[in-house]
């Protein structure tokens, strides 16, 4: 058996203005990547591309390489679209540690580890794009594992980024593909190949949501990935509807405890006028805390009820039904008459 760990997508040195907590955080990914790896015993480590935002600054480049290093096992590595082989590349600043090796041309190449009893496949982008570097490719050799990283694009066929096809990868007869590009974690069986991209190990906005992390895989007789989350800052996008409470409803939404998660919270339902700024201070113990009002106003269901119409009429015998009523059957006409109301005034419906 082989255990590997597998990241992708870490992005340093992204354009993040004003979030000095998130620049923080990224900058920790390196170490926090490396920690699981020990922790988890991995044998190796694939790092499939955009690990760097552009060129990489000298504080990312020392933090990513002195984490590799301490990983203590081989490290393997596919330059991406926004990290290629050039010469103002990271990959091309200065000496990187011996046990890291980089895959810098864009045509698969090999590299065999004999205590492992497997073959490492990979290539590196040189530009923004790339072509279909799987296409016609099969894996050959006595080891017991082939393993490939390469960063691309499993999702659209005709992507300009290395498109990888699922019987490209059926028929590269590897066990296991180790993919970067697509920030949201998947995969997908060809055959006997597993292929499986990680996603970005924490989020940089509300378009990258909830909990981030890496790919724990092993192999023996088939692979298998378990995915395992990274104690890094995560987006929430989330909707709550104010029935009588605008705090009460954010409250509900929200974890009884605070953190320093990012968290942006759309007010919906009718209500009266919401005061955002008073809101918000109310959840001081949530410091990335951001709301949207997207109420209506309250809608006067009974307002046409005794008019000499179907709808004046309609509303009257609803009205009347809730005299005496006990309230289960109040409730059930009440929400009867909102449904009602909506519909007339031509707003969408959203059964409870």
């Amino acid at each position: 058996m082989i255990k590997i760990l597998h990241s992708a997508d870490w992005h340093l040195d992204s354009p993040l203005s004003g979030e000095d907590q998130l620049k923080r955080a990224l900058l920790r990914i390196p170490e926090q990547v490396v920690q699981v790896c020990k922790a988890e015993d991995c044998d190796l480590m694939l790092l499939s591309g955009d690990l760097f935002d552009g060129k990489g600054s000298p504080a990312s480049i020392t933090a990513c390489k002195r984490a590799l290093q301490a990983a203590g096992v081989p490290v393997f590595i596919a330059p991406g679209n926004h990290d290629p082989i050039h010469p103002d590349s990271p990959y091309a600043q200065g000496t990187w540690p011996e046990n890291v090796h980089i895959f810098t041309k864009p045509e698969m190449e090999s590299i065999a580890l004999p205590e492992l009893n497997c073959r490492i496949y990979g290539a590196g982008f040189d530009g923004m794009d790339c072509p279909p570097l799987l296409e016609k490719f099969h894996a050959e050799g006595e080891e017991a594992y082939h393993i490939a990283v390469l960063h691309g694009d499993p999702t659209v066929k005709n992507s300009p980024y290395n498109p990888i096809s699922s019987a490209q990868v059926g028929a590269s007869s590897l066990d296991y593909l180790a993919l970067g590009h697509i920030h949201k974690g998947g995969s997908l069986r060809s055959k006997g190949t597993l292929c499986a991209w990680p996603g970005c190990p924490m989020g940089r906005g509300f378009d990258e949501l909830e909990e981030k992390g890496v790919l724990v895989v092993t192999i023996d007789e088939k692979a298998e990935a378990r995915f395992v989350p990274l104690d890094t800052p995560r987006f929430y996008d989330l909707t709550a509807e104010v029935l009588t409470d605008p705090e009460a409803a954010i409250a509900g939404t929200l974890p009884a405890v605070g953190n320093d998660h990012h968290y942006r919270i759309r007010l919906t339902g009718e209500s009266d006028p919401v005061d955002l700024p008073a809101l918000r201070a109310r959840f001081v113990q949530f410091p990335h805390l951001e709301l949207r009002n997207e109420t209506v106003p309250p809608t006067d269901l009974w307002g046409s009820m005794g008019d000499d119409t179907l709808e004046g009429m309609y509303f009257q015998l609803l009205h009347d039904a809730m005299a005496d009523a006990d309230p289960e059957t109040q409730d059930a006409v009440t929400l009867a008459a909102k449904i009602s109301r909506k519909l007339l005034d031509g707003q969408e419906v959203h059964l409870p």
